[in-house]
């Protein structure tokens, strides 16, 4: 048995509990400074409102002021579960943890820039060990223990092999890549494309962007340092096929190819949801129009134009 702590208490980060409890590990879930009520309500009846099912009854919940206490207790594994806009605020916790020899694995996908330079998200942790998760998972299946099958990343294929051991099932397997640039590039692209073909009304054209996006996807990829092999894998094809079947990014857009403009959908229709494609539109669209040319990437050309400048999303086919 293993002490595993998950730091954030949100549906991804409360569905990977489930993997954890069934291999016997002793889970403790900690919540972000803004999950002060989430965790009142796990406490008292274990019932998690986004997953719509009761987590397990031994898992000892947490608030955030708590965190530095936990992390002192030396858990043998360290889950990230923030959303992206947590990455900051939980790198600057960790790195304030200076005895902290912990491996790290992390949930959250996404891309920054920093010193105007494209950085994955390990990237912004001094921990060496750090491993991330991809694929395609949604939270919801996860908790129901659907079948569901990941890949875990890190540039020391041996540690993702470890932490893979722990965490394994026979509803959750777990296949790992030490192509850290490859697979977390490929996750986090994935959200532009699932809003590009979301966009479509008709099959036909949704297969044609499909094909079209995995190209882009390809491209970028490599263009960033990673392999290609990762974009047909399960961070790449894999999780956009989930995505671009129902997920937020592909509800948006849908919206936007009825031809609302961004800032109107958002409000209008997805007030109080988190769009991850816009979120990373807005975080490196200026570089990426700037970097690269529209002749090489058109369709994250055209989605990026459409949310950064709230124009009409118009793919010149």
């Amino acid at each position: 048995m293993s002490k595993i702590l998950i730091i954030g208490a949100g549906a991804m980060g409360s569905a990977f509990s489930f993997p954890c409890v069934d291999n016997g590990h002793q889970v403790s879930i900690v919540g972000s400074p803004l999950e002060d009520k989430v965790i009142n309500e796990l406490s008292n009846n274990n019932f998690h409102h986004s997953l719509n099912c009761n987590l397990e009854k031994n898992i000892n919940f947490l608030k955030v002021d708590k965190l530095q206490q936990q992390l002192k207790s030396k858990p043998d594994l360290i889950v990230i579960g923030v959303n992206s806009k947590g990455i900051d605020w939980i790198s600057k916790e960790l790195e304030a943890a200076s005895y902290l020899k912990s491996p790290l694995l992390l949930l959250t996908k996404g891309l920054n820039i920093q010193n105007n330079k494209f950085i994955i998200l390990t990237d912004r942790f001094k921990n060496s060990e750090i491993t991330v998760v991809a694929g395609p998972c949604l939270a919801k299946d996860l908790s129901k223990r659907n079948k569901t099958a990941v890949i875990f990343a890190n540039k020391n294929i041996n540690k993702a092999n470890e932490i893979s051991q722990l965490i394994k099932t026979n509803y959750y397997f777990v296949e790992t890549s030490n192509d850290l640039i490859g697979i977390e590039v490929s996750a986090a692209i994935k959200n532009f494309y699932s809003m590009i073909i979301g966009s479509a009304i008709e099959l036909n054209t949704a297969a044609f962007l499909l094909n079209k996006s995995i190209i882009e996807m390809n491209k970028f990829v490599k263009l960033l340092g990673g392999s290609e092999r990762s974009v047909y894998g399960l961070a790449g094809l894999g999780d956009l096929y989930v995505s671009s079947a129902g997920g937020r990014n592909s509800k948006m857009g849908q919206l936007l190819g009825k031809g609302h403009l961004y800032t109107e959908a958002k409000a209008k229709f997805m007030a109080n949801e988190t769009i991850e494609g816009a979120e990373l539109a807005m975080e490196i669209g200026k570089k990426v129009l700037k970097d690269f040319s529209q002749k090489d990437l058109p369709l994250m050309h055209a989605l990026i134009d459409a949310i950064c400048n709230n124009k009409k999303f118009i793919i010149k086919w």
